[in-house]
């Protein structure tokens, strides 16, 4: 349906070839403008794939009860272009599952320009800033974080959102950008298997550790309820609440997103400045009706408060090449609600930072280095039932690496990539070996989990996992 309703007004633009938007009745038929139509292209790949975790080897039982995934992948790509629009559905192909479409919409969306002005909207994937992954100015799209095997394709983990988008042209160099973004969506993770992180089962755990401690304070009173002699029973009500069920409904347009973006280029220098309001990616979650008074009154209402907060982000990026090295660079603050520090319930201001490069090296050798960090700018509290950030560092900070080798006339590359968490002293391993001839790639990689098991990646540090993939692209 959606496809429907773009290639409609792409017809009829086609139809136009001399830029009147009159309707061409002096057009005999088979004459120019009855021949003329949009033309449509089709890309797309298919691929094979084996997926194992390194686990499922330890043992002939655990290998016997091994899956390998999903062994077919796929993308279709349609673009119909006419003389002054064009019209873009990309689909994702997978087997189908229970409770699950085999085909999925990756983005689809109508672009028309109007001189120097152009126009998008549709299903969109947008990147803002200059950096080549993570940057904190790409805020446009959340990530899908529910399988950290694909963590390198930064562009397939976007989750496309619905939006208009704007583009006016300055001169050669330098454009003006709008983008209304009418609902939002927060970043995506697994809820539960070997991808859920620590976090989400923190949500119902930090439920369970106030009401327990709730309960403990009020039996040594003097003189506490007699509903106390069920605790059992309302710690077991507690342990059967989906916490999921307390997420907001984001999609209205109270959590509607607008942002604004300048680029250009001096000398040998590209700048970039933006403003955007709308949601952090992330939820606050704290805790209500915890305390004494409230628990005596309802000894059932306690609640988990999920909420997306608002903010402003003010930043600018940079990007130039001096002595053979790709330099590039982001800066952000980010405005929320709690400027005094002191409301468990939103996130404390912050900055933001990326700073990064590319390089060929001796032997061939590429090199590409990022490193990004956040700061909090204010002090938070020591409850997480009370403080959404309690109990997390002031900074956090990132370094992503990759190093690069081709060989056989640029057939073969063997390429590596590592990410590290310095204040979790967590690393992510990327392994890969890629064969590529003419139209079909086969890649054998694989991903090593290490350091502490408390931080965001080494908590996954038994997902340790390899794969081999045969892709052909049309």
């Amino acid at each position: 349906m959606i496809g429907l309703w773009l290639l409609i007004p792409l017809c009829f633009l086609a139809a136009q070839e001399d830029g009147d938007w009159g309707f061409g009745f002096a057009e005999e038929p088979g004459g120019a403008a009855a021949a003329s139509g949009p033309r449509v292209q089709i890309s797309g790949h298919v691929a094979a794939r084996l997926f194992g975790f390194g686990g499922d080897f330890s043992s002939e039982e655990r290998f016997k009860k091994a899956s390998v995934g999903d062994v077919f992948s796929g993308k279709l790509n349609f673009a119909a272009a006419a003389l002054n629009a064009e019209g873009v559905i990309n689909l994702k192909l997978s087997p189908p599952s229970e409770g699950s479409s085999p085909v999925s919409i990756d983005e689809a969306y109508l672009r028309v320009y109007f001189g120097k002005l152009d126009f998008e909207g549709g299903l969109r994937k947008l990147t803002w800033g200059k950096a080549d992954s993570f940057g904190p100015l790409d805020v446009v799209n959340p990530l899908d974080y529910s399988d950290l095997s694909a963590m390198t394709d930064v562009s397939g983990i976007k989750i496309a959102r619905p939006l208009i988008h704007l583009s006016y042209s300055l001169g050669t160099f330098s454009k003006v950008e709008g983008v209304f973004i009418p609902g939002f969506a927060g970043h995506r993770f697994a809820q539960k298997g070997r991808w859920a992180p620590a976090q989400v089962s923190a949500y119902a755990e930090g439920i369970q550790s106030s009401i327990t401690n709730t309960l403990r304070e009020l039996s040594q009173l003097p003189q506490y309820p007699a509903w106390l002699a069920d605790a059992e029973k309302i710690q077991a009500h507690y342990a059967q609440m989906d916490v999921a069920s307390f997420y907001p409904v984001t999609a209205a347009l109270e959590y509607a997103q607008a942002g604004l973006r300048f680029t250009t280029t001096l000398g040998s220098s590209d700048l970039g400045v933006q403003y955007f309001f709308g949601n952090l990616f992330s939820p606050a979650v704290t805790v209500t009706g915890a305390d004494q008074a409230q628990v005596l009154q309802d000894p059932y209402g306690i609640r988990p408060d999920i909420r997306y907060n608002r903010y402003h982000q003010i930043g600018a990026d940079y990007a130039q090449v001096i002595a053979g090295f790709n330099l590039r660079a982001e800066v952000a603050a980010h405005i929320t609600g709690d400027l005094s520090g002191d409301d468990g319930r939103v996130y404390n201001p912050a900055l933001a930072w990326s700073l990064g490069f590319d390089r060929d090296l001796f032997w061939g050798i590429n090199l590409n280095c990022q490193g990004t960090e956040s700061i909090r700018l204010l002090s938070v509290g020591d409850d997480p039932a009370l403080d959404t950030e309690a109990g997390t560092d002031r900074t956090s900070t990132r370094i992503i690496l990759s190093l690069s080798r081709k060989f056989l006339r640029d057939e073969l590359e063997l390429k590596a990539t590592g990410i590290w968490g310095i204040e979790d002293k967590d690393v992510y391993l990327l392994p890969a070996l890629i064969w590529t001839k003419g139209d079909v790639e086969v890649e054998l990689s694989g991903g090593i989990f290490g350091g502490d098991a408390q931080g965001e990646l080494g908590q996954y540090r038994k997902n340790g996992f390899i794969k081999a993939v045969l892709t052909y692209a049309f």
